[in-house]
Parts: C-alpha cells; sequence; structure tokens
C-alpha cells in the first residue's frame, strides 16, 4: 500500500489548520506591517520544494509554501474582520 497520499492530505490539513490562528495573532499584534515576513517564508517554501528530490517533502513545502502567500491575503482581511468587530482589536 502506498500511504503517500493520505499522509499529504492529513499534512495538508494540519499545515492549513496551523496558519489560521497564526494569521490573527499576527494581525493582532502587528497588524498588516509584516505580510512581508509571510511572502519570505514562501519564497522560501518554493525554493525548499525545487531543491528536495523527495515527492512527499517536496509536497509538504510546496502547500507550506503556497499557505503563507495564501496568509498575506488573509491578513489584510483579517483586518477588515476586525474593523467589523468580528474579531478584538489590541488595545494600545
Amino acid at each position: 500500500m502506498n500511504y503517500e497520499g493520505l499522509i499529504i492530505g492529513v499534512c495538508t490539513f494540519l499545515i492549513i489548520g496551523f496558519f489560521h490562528p497564526i494569521v490573527i495573532k499576527t494581525e493582532y499584534h502587528f497588524g498588516t506591517k509584516v505580510w512581508w515576513v509571510f511572502l519570505l517564508f514562501g519564497l522560501a517554501g518554493v525554493v525548499g520544494s525545487l531543491m528536495i528530490q523527495s515527492t512527499l517533502l517536496s509536497t509538504l513545502l510546496g502547500v507550506f509554501a503556497f499557505s503563507s502567500f495564501w496568509s498575506i491575503k488573509e491578513l489584510f482581511e483579517q483586518r477588515e474582520r476586525v474593523r467589523k468587530g468580528w474579531f478584538p482589536k489590541k488595545q494600545k
């Protein structure tokens, strides 16, 4: 049996789930000014994905990379959710 597909599926689920609270906490503590950190992690993930020969690890790095890129968009959307009052705003 080949379990790679299931491993990739579970890990993709976990990576996406991992990024959700990170985006919320990042926006809460730093706002949107640190979007470039997600960009750097995404670019590092792309480079790593291209360099690693293991299909499993390369795929997971690709998922990590594009989850990082997607988090940039979500960071700015989180700012809007805070403005609407759906999430708490950090008191200065």
